[in-house]
């Protein structure tokens, strides 16, 4: 029995060490394939059996497969032995397998990691490498192409040496030299060769090449950029400003001493015919004072005095008020700017257009009458009388018409013709008006018939401001029906069409009842507010007040944020908590004028009558 347990022993002891190596083996076969990602494991031959195989990975299995069949025979021999023995040689062979087969697993690991940050490397390199190797095709495209032009060079060169007529022959004949010849053709190669070194940079400029189309990028609205904008344009523009101010003030004779002297030189050049060198030497005179200003001078050259605006400092944080109000004020200082230069331009098209012939008509004269005179006249005798005529226009006829100015409208020409073209919005009011004209001629011509009945059928003691009060409708129906009036009360003709605004009672708390959109109309006697949201004719979201129930009328401001006035009108009336407001009014001052004027009229002519008749 107790050969038989230790057989047992030895056997399951070797069929452990078995498992393990054939574990063992499988792991490796995995690190081999993600190591090589190719052939498996398979094609190669086993660590233990290859020769290459280092120490580590062979003297530790042969002796090892030794050990075991010395023990093993021994044991067969001996079967006498301990079993003890023989288990704790075993186990120990055991351990020391597993610990190196797993110190040979960390190194298969340490390797394919390195590997791949090998690998990773050798990527990146490959790609620069790439990239280098697309820069030296490149290289080499505009190389080939530089070959090309040369060769194209000297194509050309030598057919136009070949086009060229030979030079003139000597009547003495001379024996030709082969050496000669030769040394002609290397002086001629040089020669062509320093041309082209020399000129061929500026040849190939001339080379034709497609226009590129570069899109410019817009930048975003900011106020600040649009603010400085405009003082750049207004700084540009300063000099320009300037020089037109001082012609005006020289026209003028605002100083009579300058514009005298200015007005003697200027004749007396004109009649020696030196106007062009003048105005040649005055033009090198201001550039010679700009640099003398650059440099540091202090020279002031102007015959109005100039006057220094301050220069306000930016200021870098605005709130949100500040920031609207400089918006608007930029937005109208364009707007003025941009309707200036296209009323000027409208008028230039407009006058070259025939818009208005009878002042087209006279500049067509008058270049016909200038043609025909420098087809006669002699250039020095056409210079001479302009000049002599610019001068007196300039400095005395100018004069008199800018101190008279009836003499100014009825006899300047050229003021007469830029004043009287019309540009496009006067030109659109002008057919607008011819329309409606010929509309209300068409209406006259009607028959007459239809007035007459209409007259009859009306009652004896009704006048045409009752009739037009009876057809006065609103978009929910007659006025009258809409706010429950009697049919005299008709809106005011200021407010015929009412003015667009909101209704804001601050007594109520639900959002519905707080804001509500409409139309406000005044009356003699009352303030009508139709809502928008009103379905029937007569709603109850409509507001009628009385005028003279109001106490109070101010102009009202909705959003302290937003900069000027406000648009809104606030009412008093002793039957609310709080004022009633009528905002997001555009015609606010309009409306607010007539309801006050109103008011006023209404209170007046019952403090009359209460004076007059104190018991009522």
């Amino acid at each position: 029995m107790k050969l038989y347990h230790e057989f047992r022993a030895r056997v399951a002891t070797r069929h452990v060490k078995i498992k393990t190596q054939i574990t063992v083996l499988n792991m490796l076969k995995r690190l081999d394939k993600i190591r090589f990602r190719g052939p498996k494991r398979d094609e190669f031959l086993d660590l233990a059996e290859s020769p290459n195989a280092s120490d580590s990975e062979c003297n530790d299995d042969v002796p090892v497969k030794q050990r075991s069949s010395i023990k093993d025979t021994e044991e067969l021999r001996d079967p006498a032995g301990s079993g003890t023995l023989t288990m704790s040689s075993a186990i120990q062979d055991y351990q020391k397998c597993e610990t190196d087969r797993l110190n040979e697993v960390k190194g298969h690991l340490e390797i394919a990691l390195l590997e791949k940050h090998f690998l990773q490397e050798e990527l990146r390199k490959l790609r620069e490498e790439t990239n280098v190797e697309t820069l030296k095709q490149d290289l080499e495209k505009e190389k080939s192409k530089r070959v090309d032009l040369e060769q194209k060079m000297n194509e050309i060169l030598r057919s136009r040496l070949e086009d060229s007529p030979p030079p003139p022959t000597k009547p003495q004949v001379t024996a030709v030299n082969g050496t000669g010849d030769k040394q002609k053709e290397m002086l001629c190669s040089r020669l062509w060769k320093w041309l082209y070194e020399r000129f061929g940079v500026y040849i190939e400029d001339f080379r034709f090449q497609p226009e590129e189309n570069t899109v410019e990028t817009e930048e975003p609205l900011s106020a600040k950029r649009l603010t400085e904008n405009m003082r750049r344009l207004k700084r540009g523009s300063k000099p320009v400003t300037n020089f037109m101010r001082n012609l005006s003030a020289l026209s003028s004779w605002h100083s009579v001493y300058t514009s005298a002297i200015a007005f003697i030189i200027y004749m007396n050049a004109a009649w020696h015919g030196w106007v062009i060198p003048m105005f040649l030497f005055l033009a090198i005179l201001r550039l010679s004072l700009n640099y003398l200003i650059a440099k540091g001078w202090r020279i002031q050259w102007s015959i109005v005095p100039e006057v220094s605006e301050p220069m306000e400092p930016p200021k870098e944080d605005l709130t949100v008020s500040e920031k609207f109000q400089l918006v608007l004020d930029v937005a109208q200082k364009a707007q003025n700017l941009f309707g200036k230069m296209a009323d000027v331009l409208e008028k230039i098209k407009n006058l070259f257009m025939w818009v208005q012939p009878e002042i087209t008509q006279k500049l067509y004269i008058g270049l016909w009458v200038a043609f025909i005179a420098s087809c006669f006249l002699p250039y020095k005798l056409m210079g001479f009388m302009i000049g002599i005529y610019a001068g007196i226009k300039f400095f005395i006829i100018d004069f008199i018409f800018k101190s008279c100015p009836k003499l100014r409208d009825k006899y300047d020409t050229p003021y007469i013709i830029w004043t009287n073209l019309p540009t496009d919005p006067q030109l659109k009011e002008r057919n607008n008006a011819t329309l409606n004209r010929r509309l209300s001629g068409f209406e006259k011509i009607q028959p007459v018939v239809a007035r007459g009945s209409q007259a009859a059928g009306m009652p004896c003691g009704i006048g045409r401001e009752e009739e037009s009060g009876r057809a006065c409708n609103t978009k929910r129906g007659p006025f009258h029906e809409v706010f429950n009036l009697s049919e005299i009360e008709r809106p005011l003709p200021v407010c015929e069409n009412g003015w667009r605004c909101c209704l804001i009672n601050r007594d109520r708390k639900m959002p519905t009842d707080y804001i509500r959109n409409g139309v406000l109309y005044v009356t003699e006697n009352y303030l009508c507010f139709e809502s928008s949201s009103s379905r029937a004719t007569s709603s109850k979201k409509n507001k009628v007040i009385k005028l003279l129930d109001i106490t109070d009328i101010q102009k009202y401001k909705v959003l302290s944020v937003l900069p000027g006035s406000g648009m809104g009108i606030s009412i008093t009336m002793p039957s609310t908590l709080k004022p009633l407001v009528f905002g997001a009014m555009i015609h606010r001052d309009e409306a607010f004028d007539a309801i006050y004027t109103q008011y006023t009229k209404i209170m007046s002519s019952t403090i009359a009558t209460t004076v007059t008749n104190p018991e009522t």
